[in-house]
């Protein structure tokens, strides 16, 4: 019975049956404490909490055109040695592609697979990562006294890698309670309990050796640790020196499959909602803001007036979504939510996702080098509108220039003509990009033929001399950066421009 495992982006693996994507956020500093002392054992700690972890497996039937060889199908009768299953296994096999009289189908074969979980409450829920059940025809829970017993898929998240399962034991189950991973620091003990390998029971210590990890995940916020964990730990428990959960392993960084000290566990602060909400409804609801969002480099900091590098720059907002009804607009720089800061784009969207439907919250915004506050009663995140909301890319660099002539660029006045050359919204109003001179300032920007600045310096611009106003304006007001929203293929997204000041 294997523990699966594959490689995605290199050497970041899952430590169950199949694969993980590392995270990060940016977690609030806890105040200064006393440092603890090094435990001399984790004994006493670890005793009362061996019961409250489990082994989950899986058993998925794959086709039987996709063999590779691993494993053993279910056909096989037991008491076969070693040394003959695979021959047996042979004369299955052409069995069941020979034609005629007796022949038999081969058999289809079960692929099985381990991972962790750890119970939640005594009636029998139990938390584990979304990829070890992921697919499964079959999930059972092995328990420390090693009952087994068979589970049901409460419901599953993709997004953060958890999932909640339920059993029916007949009696009260040993439970966990959870910790508040906010309140970890860099460098306080950890204990992981999980199954990896298959060996249950298995207890590692470690630190916690980073917080807010993020490798690409849209919700992406997880703990380092360098407490060994491996293939099949799983959705196995973190635990804090209080005995309570602070996060949920679920990957590795490892070159070879094995533990190199690098583990990475979703905090507890996100996996409760989570599970909550799987609990609640099968499903994970999360509330929705509906801007379409890009970072704040120091240039467009720079055009925007904001000082600092800091927020998210909303690029766009969705017709008839929350944001726009409450009166954001593109080109605010979302500065605070909810009375939180947003000190980088990437925490938006956790933030969001992370408060009720229904709930108004005060959104602090950066419009035109002003600080506004509006209130926005958030909305229910359409699932579907993931890939388009409250996400994006940030401009590329780009070298400064002086004017529009030595920026490259080639523009003109929509037309009617043009908005159907160039398959455009017949109400789209903004200045079209004719042209763009191979290794300009403009080039090098990433402009397009075909793109429409609709705004410079989150001013309107209808005509090629409305964009040169603008420029103009920058300079004289002393700044170096000016911003560009234009729209390419039905998206929008803000591009700072320099410009050269005249002296």
């Amino acid at each position: 019975m294997p523990n699966l495992t594959q490689t995605v982006a290199a050497p970041i693996r899952r430590l169950g049956p199949a694969l993980v994507v590392v995270a990060a956020a940016c977690l609030a500093t806890a105040a200064p404490a006393a440092a603890r002392s090094a435990p001399e054992s984790f004994a006493d700690l670890v005793a009362p909490l061996l019961d409250t972890v489990v082994n989950v497996q899986t058993s998925i039937t794959a086709p039987d055109n996709q063999s590779d060889g691993q494993g053993l199908g279910d056909a096989l009768p037991d008491g076969i040695p070693d040394e003959l299953q695979d021959l047996f296994r042979q004369f299955l096999e052409k069995r069941g592609q020979k034609g005629g009289p007796g022949a038999e189908p081969a058999p289809r074969r079960r692929e099985n697979a381990l991972g962790s979980g750890f119970i939640i409450d005594a009636d029998g829920y139990i938390v584990t990562n979304n990829h070890v059940v992921e697919g499964a025809d079959e999930i059972s829970v092995r328990l420390t006294d090693n009952t087994i017993l068979p589970a049901t898929l409460v419901g599953a998240d993709q997004a953060t890698d958890l999932a909640l399962l339920k059993v029916e034991a007949g009696h009260k189950l040993h439970a966990t309670r959870w910790g508040d991973s906010d309140k970890l620091r860099i460098g306080d003990w950890v204990v992981a309990i999980g199954n990896p390998f298959g060996l249950g029971g298995t207890v590692t210590a470690g630190i916690v050796s980073a917080r807010g990890r993020e490798i690409g995940g849209r919700y992406d916020d997880y703990l380092q640790t360098d407490a060994a964990i491996n293939r099949g730990n799983s959705g196995g428990p973190m635990f804090n020196t209080d005995g309570e959960v602070v996060g949920i392993n679920t990957a590795i960084y490892s070159p070879t499959g094995g533990s190199i000290g690098i583990g990475f566990a979703v905090p507890s602060a996100m996996a409760r909602s989570v599970i909550d909400s799987l609990r609640q409804y099968g499903e994970v609801r999360r509330g929705w803001l509906g801007v379409r969002i890009q970072t704040v480099t120091p240039e467009l900091a720079e055009g925007l007036r904001l000082g600092s590098a800091h927020g998210a720059l909303v690029a766009s907002v969705t017709p008839g979504g929350p944001a726009q009804k409450a009166g954001i607009a593109g080109g605010d720089v979302i500065v605070e939510f909810d009375g939180r800061p947003v000190g980088e784009m990437s925490e938006l969207p956790r933030m969001v996702a992370q408060t009720a439907i229904g709930k108004t919250v005060p959104v602090k915004v950066v419009r035109k080098g002003e600080e506004k506050t509006i209130q926005v009663q958030l909305g229910r995140l359409d699932e579907a509108q993931i890939a388009a909301a409250e996400s994006g890319q940030p401009a590329p660099e780009a070298p400064g220039s002086a004017d529009l002539k030595d920026l490259g660029l080639g523009l003109a006045t929509l037309t009617d003509d043009l908005r159907q050359k160039y398959s455009l919204e017949q109400d789209l109003d903004g200045v079209l990009v004719t042209e763009v001179k191979p290794d300009s300032p403009a080039d090098e920007r990433g402009l397009r033929q075909g793109d429409v600045i609709l705004e410079v310096n989150q001013n309107p611009v209808a005509e090629p001399a409305d964009v040169a106003k603008e420029l103009e304006a920058t300079r004289k007001e002393g700044r170096s950066t000016a911003t560009l929203l234009i729209q390419r293929g039905g998206e929008r997204q803000w591009v700072p421009l320099k410009v050269q000041k005249k002296g």
